[in-house]
């Protein structure tokens, strides 16, 4: 039986950044993946080729509404909807042709198989021949990720009833689509078909989009969506959603009762997602689950037997990429007896739709809800002339700082470039630096970042000298 250092299941954003870091330390790592190719969920099926398509739709958009005020005319513009997704396709090979040569250049086993646990320190693995290997390790890191949720009444069949990795693999453009869930996902999902020309409808339990973030952005993007033809339905209770063979049919009801039904080509369900651990045969183990079905951990991401740890989705909490891949680095250089750390609530959270939405510490409901005080610096995007000139001034920029001593508590964009806005925010509350600081350091001119300068000045108490 092989023994190895490090036994990593899953080869996600923290399955394969936890086997990179452990071998760069020395340690004799295994990869244990049960798909064909590495990357997992992000890579393969989720924010990778999602980011491809709403590029894709994102220039085609462009192409159709902004090309002629820019003084570009274009004749028979249309869209090869085959071959937009097949370019999805190739920028997907190219990142996990990348992850292999990872792979290879840290000497890292990787097998292909689907991992259980004998006991707390033993796997068995059955391989796509079928064949059946068993190995050991010192230290077992589970990073087996997340699949998609529903609800009750509804039942995902991948056929009219599809999640957004069947949406991903389409082989026609649908008429229409109806979306159930206002959250990340779901209006990523809409802005892409909406572009392509399908008639969307976003059905939402919430009285806000994107409500687990701050209110305003949610408001402000819902605005913008149904600007640009999305229908957006709030406070709506989805409770069936019924195959019809060439269409789908949801039922929901409002906040009084009342029952209604759409029809359409699909139902894409996007309402979360849940913990995998399915066959991990974690009863063979003393890992615990809680009553989420998520795997329970300590302070360290230790599990409740010693030796094995978990790290991402599975865990629950954001269920983000780049949040696996800071515990995937926590939790091997904790091995490596280093002395790591995670701030969870200065992890950055993003929609990419356009305006893109960015979102770190606290938002504003949060501080109300805590009884904490606060100032608020907002500033848009139609004052910033940068915007002017891209054509993107729709959002604004709002920061949330102490009063007292000006640290700042939170920072939230809805606009242009606001996924690389976001970093400078993570930085300022990583390090507890005030929105004061943030304000005197100089901006490059003309910047989309200079909103963020203004927005940090009106917070700290002084007015913006751009409006």
């Amino acid at each position: 039986m092989e023994q190895y250092d490090l036994v990593i299941i899953g080869s996600g954003p923290g399955g394969y950044v936890a086997a990179i870091r452990a071998a760069q330390l020395g340690y004799k790592t295994v990869l244990v993946e049960k798909y064909n190719t590495l990357g997992g969920t992000c890579t393969n099926v989720g924010c990778i080729p999602t980011k491809a398509i709403l590029d894709s739709t994102h220039h085609y958009h462009d192409a159709v509404h902004h090309f002629e005020a820019h003084g570009i005319t274009t004749d028979g513009l249309s869209v090869d909807f085959r071959r937009l997704y097949a370019r999805k396709d190739q920028v997907v090979l190219q990142n996990t042709q990348g992850l292999n040569f990872l792979m290879r250049k840290n000497k890292i086993t990787v097998i292909q198989g689907t991992a259980s646990f004998v006991d707390n320190s033993t796997l068995s693995i059955v391989k796509k021949d079928n064949v059946t290997e068993l190995i050991q390790g010192n230290k077992i890191i589970i990073a087996t990720g997340s699949k998609p949720a529903t609800i009750p009444g509804v039942v995902i069949d991948k056929e009219r009833i599809i999640t957004s990795t069947e949406a991903l693999s389409l082989k026609a453009q649908p008429k229409n689509m109806v979306i159930i869930g206002g959250g990340v996902i779901g209006v990523e999902m809409a802005s892409i078909f909406n572009r392509l020309g399908v008639e969307v409808t976003i059905i939402e339990y919430a009285d806000h989009l994107l409500a687990n973030m701050d209110h305003e952005l949610g408001d402000g993007l819902k605005k913008i969506l149904s600007k640009e033809g999305i229908r957006i339905l709030l406070q709506k209770a989805v409770y069936k959603a019924e195959n019809l063979g060439d269409s789908a049919q949801v039922s929901f009801k409002d906040r009084s009762g009342q029952e209604q039904e759409l029809t359409a080509d699909y139902v894409l369900v996007a309402v979360g997602r849940k913990a995998y651990t399915e066959g991990l045969g974690l009863e063979n183990t003393d890992v615990q689950l809680d009553a989420r079905g998520t795997i329970v951990v300590n302070n360290q991401l230790q599990t409740a037997a010693s030796n094995i740890y978990a790290i991402g989705d599975v865990i629950g909490g954001a269920m983000l990429a780049h949040k696996a891949e800071e515990e995937a680095l926590f939790v091997v250089e904790q091995i490596n007896g280093q002395k790591p750390h995670i701030h969870y609530d200065r992890i950055p959270a993003v929609v990419y739709t356009w305006p893109e939405v960015a979102s770190v510490g606290f938002s504003e409901e949060e501080l109300k809800a805590k009884g904490m005080k606060y100032t608020v610096g907002s500033f848009p995007f139609s004052a910033n002339a940068r915007a002017r000139a891209g054509m993107d001034t729709q959002g604004f920029v709002k920061v949330l700082a102490d009063p007292v001593y000006g640290e700042l508590l939170g920072v939230h964009v809805l606009g242009a470039r606001a996924a690389d806005l976001i970093a400078q925010a993570v930085v300022g509350l990583e390090y507890e630096i005030t929105a004061d600081s943030m304000a005197r350091i100089s901006y490059a001119h003309p910047t989309y970042s200079e909103a963020m300068k203004e927005a940090h000045t009106i917070a700290s108490g002084r007015p913006s000298v751009n409006i």
